[in-house]
């Protein structure tokens, strides 16, 4: 069943805003919610407004389903979960991942289907670097180590951002440098631990300060993380 446009209205606004204190959501168990293009449904994970502002979700596309042309004010960032995610500049698979500078317009679609985590308008002003990879994840988790899919100087702030993918095997896990900022992870494959708390794949964590945390990895797996896009408090 194709879910009622009308539900969008539902989605709630400054979702998770709060920087400053330690998140885990588990996405494997929510509920999927109807965006405005019928086929195409979400998690959101952060959410400033409804539909515009920061935002950081998981997105499905059912086969044959499609998004209205849009544009990102402050850019997108996209890593392609599972299926094929596509746009006017080609077909990306799973292990894709992909940004669209700030001012950027596109018409995604997918023809198989696909799920994606997006970040929308959280780029810096002067980010205008497109970006298009796609990684073997495979070949990735054969080989333990921290593979960089972007990095960025904010002039205005002096950050440094960060974007990799992490193999681990089992044991305490060596994460990146440039970490001592609010940062953020998602498992795509294994499980970690953090703390009391066991994270699987799908589990998404934002913590204050990446490098007061004690990751360890329960077996062998694979994460998205981010450093140095979030605002310090």
């Amino acid at each position: 069943m194709v879910p009622d446009p009308k539900q969008q209205n539902t989605l709630p606004e400054n979702l998770n805003m709060d920087f400053s204190k330690r998140l885990i959501i588990d996405t494997a168990e929510m509920d999927w919610l109807p965006s405005p293009a019928p086929g195409v449904r979400r998690k959101p994970l952060e959410r400033l407004q409804k539909e515009s502002g920061h935002t950081t979700s998981i997105v499905k596309y059912a086969p044959d389903t499609s998004f209205a042309s849009h544009s990102h004010p402050l850019g997108e960032e996209i890593f392609v979960l599972e299926g094929v995610f596509s746009d006017e500049s080609g077909d990306y698979p799973a292990g894709s991942y992909i940004r669209n500078p700030p001012g950027s317009r596109h018409a995604p679609f997918s023809k198989d289907g696909c799920v994606i985590f997006v970040k929308l308008n959280q780029f810096a002003s002067t980010d205008l670097t497109q970006v298009r990879l796609q990684t073997e994840l495979k070949a990735i988790q054969d080989n333990p180590e921290a593979k960089l899919l972007h990095e960025y100087q904010n002039p205005e702030t002096g950050i440094r951002e960060h974007t990799w993918l992490l193999s681990f095997t089992p044991g305490e896990i060596e994460l990146p440098s440039g970490n001592a900022v609010p940062a953020e992870l998602l498992v795509i494959e294994g499980r970690l631990q953090i703390g009391q708390v066991s994270l699987h794949p799908g589990s998404w964590f934002r913590t204050p300060n990446l490098a007061s945390e004690a990751v360890c990895a329960e077996d062998k797996g694979l994460i998205l993380i981010k450093a140095g896009h979030l605002p310090l408090k």
